[in-house]
């Protein structure tokens, strides 16, 4: 608990443990280069195809009209702003560095092959679909805070499902493909919390790495502070009121056969502001295989992954850290 960065009220400096060699420090991004953002509420055509457009072309976008309500939105970010004021010892009990843990609050990193540590605390919650009892286990305070989650999580899932089907239409599968087993396992939340940094241009909030999952839905906070692997630099993503940004994980990557990348991203610290982001991580079942769907594979086009099931996939996603490239090479025929 001694860790959490949220429990001292100002930091003066920068700990040692934070800071990072000088060719790992975050360069200034040049490029200018904007994420789409995608209207949900117009038709169907249209919207399949800027989804599929932008998915392969950056792997990141932003989509707005999507069905959340911003009261879900704004309740939502209201509460874990609230989790990361509260007293410590009405968060001790929730602290853990166990990595197994399904619901806990823990701080700096979760990439365990670097020496440095990363300015970020993060509550992670594991919710069932629907949410049901699994709320039983995420904190009980803010008094308000399980009842806005799962007013929250149930919708965010559904935007993330219809993404799913909008891309599997545009790829020829059929729409329901990632439907059942394959989006079976709990919805997590990670409420990424990023305190004001004495010296951000020394540190990382999270490290350039691609998400395990299947697809992502961040609320991004209107502090500026993600960005974007793109030819070789990084982008900032600019932060449009009541959307989200969506990416693909690497088993989506496996799943479409490449059709569809998991690209590179990072957090930057502020040195004037805190940064509280949620992000959605819709996850397949623990023991179901997970391949190149099979219309995606053919003649001239054969599997560039191996089939693998989730559970192996995580083993060897901590082992190898998170960075594309290492995952890539230890999946890749």
């Amino acid at each position: 608990m001694a860790n959490l960065l949220s429990s001292v009220p100002t930091h003066a400096t920068l700990p040692d443990c934070f800071v990072f060699p000088p060719d790992q420090r975050p360069p200034a991004s040049t490029q200018a280069v904007s994420l789409p953002v995608i209207d949900l509420s117009r038709g169907r055509d249209e919207v399949r195809r800027a989804v599929l457009d932008a998915g392969k072309e950056l792997g990141f976008f932003q989509v707005v009209n999507h069905g959340v309500s911003a009261e879900a939105i704004r309740d939502m970010e209201a509460a874990c702003e609230e989790f990361f004021r509260l007293p410590a010892e009405d968060k001790v009990a929730f602290y853990s560095e166990d990595t197994d843990k399904p619901n806990r609050l823990f701080s700096s990193t979760t990439y365990e092959l670097g020496g440095e540590k990363y300015w970020r605390d993060c509550l992670r919650l594991a919710c069932g679909s629907p949410v049901g009892d699994t709320k039983n286990n995420w904190p009980d305070k803010p008094q308000k805070l399980r009842e806005v989650v799962e007013k929250f999580v149930e919708p965010t899932r559904a935007v993330g499902m219809e993404l799913l089907r909008l891309l599997c239409e545009g790829m020829g599968l059929r729409p329901d493909y990632f439907e059942g087993d394959l989006t079976g396992g709990d919805v997590i939340i990670n409420v990424n919390h990023y305190p004001p940094c004495p010296a951000p241009g020394l540190t990382l909030g999270l490290p350039p790495h691609c998400d395990r999952n299947l697809i992502t839905l961040l609320l991004q906070s209107t502090v500026p502070g993600l960005q974007v692997s793109y030819k070789g630099d990084w982008i900032n993503v600019e932060s449009v009121p009541n959307a989200f940004v969506v990416n693909f994980g690497h088993l989506l990557e496996i799943a479409t056969n490449g059709v569809l990348k998991s690209i590179e991203h990072r957090a930057m610290t502020n040195g004037a502001l805190a940064r509280t982001s949620v992000a959605t991580f819709l996850m397949p079942a623990a023991d179901i295989p997970i391949g190149p769907a099979e219309e995606l594979v053919g003649e001239g086009n054969p599997p560039r992954y191996r089939t693998v099931t989730f559970d192996e996939f995580m083993r060897v996603y901590k082992t190898v850290g998170a960075r594309r490239e290492s995952v890539e090479k230890a999946f890749k025929l």
